[in-house]
């Protein structure tokens, strides 16, 4: 009897099993529960940390042009009128009267050779003029006094006073003088070619300027052999390189895929590397109708509408082939702003300016659109970050996270 109690009180080994499995799988739900509340409320806080996450872009200085710009190519300055100034006999250079940026006007004298075998020439030249003119005055006295004598005779002959062989005689001094006259006045005339010729070639000796221009380059010294070709050991050709600035243009070399962006007459803005604060306008003046093919490319050339003494020969520059005129109120640079971070409208107008980790709602005045950009003179400055296409949620003072673009 003891033992069936005994055994009545012995709980069963199954129902022991279940229960601690019962439990066992209530614990580990509600560990999973909390984790899962846990990582919400890091991701929670991590995102709240982080702050809203927007793109931002940058108050920029912009041209007008740069927006009207169709295309854009490079190229450098050339002066369409150019030359290397050289002799047309082999000299010694004696003189030369002028350096790198010298100013020189057409016809100037610019260098000199030696010229003294030709200056002797010309005197010569000079003395046998004399002497031809000389013979021509004694053969205009022989002619006068042998026609006084030919009249005499005649009116004589007439009356037979004289015979007529003394007629024949004095006719034929006078016919005889007035050829001597004639061959006088030949040789003047070939004198005064002979000394022609002499001063001709002495101008050989004297290089002038063909045309206003400025020197470029001094090619030779004082003492240096000048020869036409230049193909005598030591010996120069150029004595000096010029260039006319007011013939200066850009070359710019266009892809051929893109020429038909270009037409003559096209408005065009200029900027030169040596001078980056300056645009300077231009026209399409010639786009030379042939294809480089080496490089796919066409030759444009553009001109200034204004000569600036600061423009010279082989500086790069940049063009950008516009689609309209430039006004002259467009022609300062203007701060401006991508349309995408303005929000509300008419004269209440807003960006989200990026300060530290915050958007600062802040107003702004806009001017002019040009294109996608609005210019902004009021409430930005060049080199300020402001929120691009704000988020919904955003608001003033809102911590933000800059996303990469």
């Amino acid at each position: 009897m003891e033992e069936d109690n005994l055994a009545k009180l012995a709980i069963e080994k199954t129902v022991k099993s279940r229960r601690t499995r019962k439990r066992f799988k209530t614990s580990h739900l509600l560990l999973l529960v909390a984790a899962g509340i846990a990582l919400v409320i890091l991701i929670s806080w991590m995102a709240f940390s982080k702050g809203v996450g927007v793109k931002v872009a940058g108050v920029s200085e912009v041209y007008p042009s740069q927006l009207l710009a169709k295309l854009n190519a490079s190229g450098y300055v050339v002066a369409q009128r150019k030359a290397d100034v050289a002799s047309k006999i082999t000299g010694q250079l004696t003189s030369l009267m002028v350096q790198e940026g010298s100013l020189v006007k057409e016809g100037q004298v610019i260098a000199q050779l030696e010229n003294a075998d030709t200056l002797a020439l010309v005197d010569q030249s000079r003395a046998n003029l004399n002497l031809a003119n000389a013979r021509v005055e004694q053969a205009k006295a022989d002619l006068d006094n042998a026609s006084l004598e030919f009249g005499r005779k005649k009116n004589l002959v007439q009356m037979g006073a004289v015979s007529k062989s003394e007629f024949d005689a004095a006719q034929a001094r006078y016919l005889g003088a007035k050829a001597s006259l004639d061959a006088a006045k030949a040789s003047v005339k070939s004198s005064e070619a002979a000394l022609k010729s002499a001063t001709v070639s002495l101008s050989y000796a004297e290089i002038r300027a063909p045309f206003d221009a400025v020197v470029l380059t001094k090619n030779a010294d004082v003492g240096d052999i000048i020869t036409p070709l230049g193909a005598a050991a030591n010996a120069k050709a150029a004595v000096v390189t010029i260039a006319d600035l007011s013939s200066l243009q850009v070359e710019a070399d266009v892809s051929e895929s893109n020429i038909g962006l270009v037409h003559a007459g096209q408005p065009c803005d200029v900027i030169l590397d040596a001078l980056p604060g300056l645009r300077f306008q231009g026209v399409v003046d010639t786009i030379v109708p042939t294809v480089d093919r080496s490089k796919a490319t066409v030759l444009v050339k553009i001109r200034f509408l204004k000569r600036d003494k600061r423009i010279l020969p082989e500086m790069s520059a940049k063009v950008g082939f516009l689609s309209r005129p430039v006004q002259p109120s467009e022609q300062k640079p203007r701060t401006m702003v991508s349309s995408s971070a303005l929000t509300g409208s008419g004269n209440d107008r807003f960006v989200f300016l990026v300060r530290g980790e915050k958007a600062v709602k802040t107003h702004v005045r806009t001017g002019e659109e040009f294109g996608d950009m609005v210019e902004v003179p009021d409430g930005l400055k060049p080199g300020d970050m402001v929120v691009v296409s704000p988020p919904k949620g955003l608001r003033n003072g809102s911590k933000i996270a800059i996303l990469q673009q």
